[in-house]
């Protein structure tokens, strides 16, 4: 008897251990709790806001053709106020210290994939977006598409659980 008991408590146990990890597994892997990235798109000139706290800036932009998962473009230390603070425009080379290549391409790709790190971490954000898509969705000035909805830049930044650093 007493071994019928340890054998039920042990089931029990093994059973309670795995139904946490499938929960965390399937919580950590929800995209309702992604950090999401917005994008507009006005004729040829592509905009992202990547969500940052005040003491944060952006190091890099990264952007790919999430099909073949080629590089189309690299930047590297937002020149201005806005771009440290996640609002870069794509392929604006003079933004930058370094961007490459200098050009966008002549079409765009359906899906761009796009990422930023943050200067000092190796913390970064990013997004798919089906370009089509936000184009069509006719985004206001002042305004970021996003899977969720139109999003502002204070918006996706609220996201953020931001904490002063000391």
């Amino acid at each position: 008897m007493p071994f019928v008991l340890l054998g039920s408590v042990l089931a029990l146990a093994l059973l309670s251990a795995a139904g946490a990890w499938v929960y965390g597994v399937y919580s950590m892997s929800d995209p309702t709790t992604s950090i999401l990235v917005g994008m507009r798109i006005d004729g040829s000139r592509v905009s992202v806001k990547f969500p940052t706290c005040p003491f944060e800036k952006v190091r890099t932009v990264e952007v790919y053709d999430s099909d073949s998962e080629k590089l189309l473009w690299k930047a590297t230390d937002p020149k201005t106020a806005e771009g440290q603070q996640g609002a870069v425009t794509l392929w604006r080379t003079d933004d930058f210290s370094k961007a490459d290549p200098r050009s966008m391409p002549k079409a765009l790709p359906t899906y761009l994939d796009v990422a930023s790190t943050y200067a000092g971490t190796t913390d970064g954000t990013g997004n798919t977006f089906n370009v089509p898509e936000v184009t069509s969705a006719h985004v206001p000035e002042g305004k970021y598409w996003t899977p969720s909805g139109l999003k502002t830049a204070a918006q996706l930044d609220a996201q953020l659980k931001c904490r002063n650093r000391t």
